[in-house]
């Protein structure tokens, strides 16, 4: 069964700076590209950072209102002075990038942006160059597809490929995301593995499994799990 990667939504096409890319040339990049961070590389095209928006306001933000050094002063403070200050992308960018590989799933991704704060993540390829980037509105794109294509996935990999169910046993019907899923099985288990495949498929945003079953297995899986024991 297909799982939707990285690699299926990232941007290839990526802007780049170089560490000595002067402040007004990664303003005009960002402007003329209508992006919001640009990664910063080396000549491998191996990231070293990212300058976003945010590293570039500090010198708007302090024009004309110079801050005198405090003798104590948070780390925030005094990272938003030194990049107040910076002229080139070396001293502008956030580092070290936080990264991703093409051949991680978008769930992954998702959880990495979230538990990192960012809204994007450079993606690498296995010798570490800079392969593509990602950004929150790429994870979503595997929203925009189809209800046709959802439902012929979930046919397709889920009831014929997984579960080798027979045609006509199971009815699938998809609306804006929603797999509605219909039928009868021989087996609980089997139905409710079914329900959990269909959930995984790009694109789902909700199943209802309202598949009946002849026989409630749920017991003997229990028991099953509970008699194996581990190999030395």
């Amino acid at each position: 069964m297909r799982t939707w990667q990285v690699g299926d939504v990232m941007t290839t096409d990526v802007a780049t700076v170089g560490e000595e890319t002067p402040y007004r040339e990664i303003v005009d990049v960002l402007v003329r590209r209508g992006i919001s961070a640009v990664p910063v590389v080396d000549g491998f095209r191996r990231v070293l950072g990212v300058v976003s928006e945010a590293d570039l306001l500090h010198k708007v933000e302090r024009a004309g209102n110079p801050e005198e050094r405090r003798v104590f002063e948070g780390r925030r403070r005094r990272i938003g002075r030194e990049k107040a200050d910076a002229l080139i992308a070396r001293d502008l960018m956030t580092a070290p990038a936080v990264t991703t590989c093409p051949q991680a799933s978008l769930s992954a991704a998702a959880r990495q942006m979230d538990r990192e704060a960012v809204k994007r993540l450079p993606v690498l390829d296995d010798l570490g160059r800079l392969a593509g980037i990602v950004t929150r509105g790429d994870l979503l794109r595997v929203h925009l597809r189809s209800d046709a294509d959802i439902r012929e996935e979930v046919v397709r990999e889920v009831l014929r490929g997984v579960l080798s169910v027979r045609d006509g046993l199971v009815t699938v019907r998809v609306r804006d995301g929603e797999v509605t899923l219909d039928g009868r099985l021989d087996r609980r288990s089997a139905v409710e593995l079914a329900g959990r495949l269909a959930a995984q498929v790009g694109g789902v945003v909700r199943v209802v499994n309202t598949i009946g079953y002849d026989v409630d297995d749920s017991l003997l899986v229990e028991l099953d799990a509970g008699r194996a024991t581990p190999v030395a």
